[in-house]
């Protein structure tokens, strides 16, 4: 499968840390019924900004994205913000963190957070 088609197939990225630290995280809270969900809002230094939180219910309008036995999801509005985009986990020197990798994105803050397009 080439990389274009790949990216048709599945137009959102959950990196394999990512995938692990929910798993974690769903196990710690002995809730299989939680996942992740990534949003786009206004606001931030740049425009718009990600959010994540943990869920148990699943929007009809919502995409889900399933790796390894976890869920991810996505409104409809913050998923046009997030096409091509990989959702990551980091463990760095400034503490850990969900983070968007978003090819989208035209500029982004020092915060990782924040971005605009």
């Amino acid at each position: 499968m080439s990389a274009v088609q790949e990216q048709i197939a599945t137009p959102l990225f959950f990196s394999d840390n990512a995938v692990a630290k929910v798993r974690e995280l769903v196990e710690e809270e002995e809730n299989p019924d939680l996942k992740l969900r990534v949003f786009v809002t206004g606001g931030g230094c740049s425009g718009f900004q990600y959010g994540f939180s943990f869920d148990e219910d699943q929007e009809e309008d919502d995409t889900i994205i399933e790796k390894d036995g976890v869920s991810l999801l996505v409104d409809p509005m913050s998923y046009q913000y997030l096409i091509g985009a990989t959702i990551d986990y980091q463990e760095g020197l400034q503490g850990s963190q969900f983070v968007v990798q978003n090819p989208n994105a035209t500029t982004t803050c020092g915060c990782g957070s924040s971005f605009s397009i």
